[in-house]
């Protein structure tokens, strides 16, 4: 089940493919340069992966909060990739791809106890606000997290409370990196034991959760709210996750990614490209 992951909410441009327990991945310090960057680093990887677009189960993008330009090109460039080769397109919550990287960089306290089971993400979201979340791991969702606050966007002193945490959690996310915020996160959140600091949001981790949710979604049948959810949407109706109210990306801005990927071959095939052109009016939902 060959999954492609873009995530581009922060400085860094990442990309990855999972394919059968094997992941590809780029890390690129683009710095405002991602959709300068992008093609060519997607069509790289794709001809390492020996793979081509079309080749794809399922198209997954980490769907913010974070940058604001940065998660409207993630979004783009996945409805390019997927009107191009008649693909659904998986969002992701970039806080939970944080999540997940806590989970992997921490070990196991036991068979049944993984010290990275719960954890707060803290993304620094300028003006003295931040982008929080809560997740505790739960096999029983399809993306393997439970959210217990959900994505939101707040003032330091006015966090909201985490009913019935217990110790053993960890912090991730920009915030945690900012001397004011971090001091903040830590009087209002005193139970986090572990803090993992400079940590952006990967594709590799995107990819992971998409292809849980794949998985679970074709187990089911498709049957459910759910498992209809975790099978993806159409290109078109894909959507940043924005938590602050800005004006949304605009047609020629979608439409210009789109050809961008066409024009340089990234899609692998003709026919791919041709769908692109047909479908342009559509990667403005």
């Amino acid at each position: 089940m060959p999954i492609f992951a873009l995530e581009t909410s922060s400085e860094r441009l990442s990309l990855a493919i999972i394919d059968d327990g094997k992941v590809i991945a780029r890390e690129i310090d683009a710095g405002q340069r991602h959709s300068e960057l992008a093609v060519n680093a997607i069509a790289e990887l794709f001809a390492e992966a020996k793979l081509a677009v079309t080749d794809m189960d399922v198209i997954a993008f980490g769907q913010g909060p974070g940058s604001f330009v940065g998660v409207r090109i993630a979004c783009g460039l996945a409805q390019g990739l997927a009107l191009g080769a008649a693909k659904k397109v998986l969002p992701v919550q970039t806080q939970m791809a944080l999540a997940e990287q806590a989970f992997r960089a921490s070990p196991s306290l036991s068979p049944s106890v993984h010290e990275g089971d719960k954890v707060l993400v803290a993304i620094d979201a300028r003006m003295n606000e931040i982008y929080l979340a809560a997740y505790q791991r739960d096999k029983s969702v399809s993306s393997g997290w439970r959210s217990l606050i959900a994505p939101m966007l707040g003032k330091p002193q006015a966090l909201p409370e985490l009913t019935g945490a217990s110790l053993n959690w960890i912090g991730i996310g920009s915030a945690f990196d900012s001397p004011i915020l971090n001091t903040a996160l830590a009087a209002r959140y005193p139970f986090i034991e572990k803090m993992i600091s400079h940590a952006l949001p990967r594709a590799s981790d995107v990819a992971a959760i998409a292809l849980r949710q794949w998985v679970r979604a074709k187990n089911n049948g498709g049957v459910g709210a759910e498992s209809q959810a975790s099978a993806g949407v159409d290109a078109k109706a894909a959507a940043p996750l924005y938590l602050r109210n800005q004006v949304a990306q605009t047609i020629e801005e979608r439409l210009h990614a789109a050809a961008r990927l066409a024009a340089n071959g990234a899609l692998g095939d003709q026919a791919a490209h041709e769908k692109i052109k047909e479908n342009a009016p559509m990667v403005a939902s």
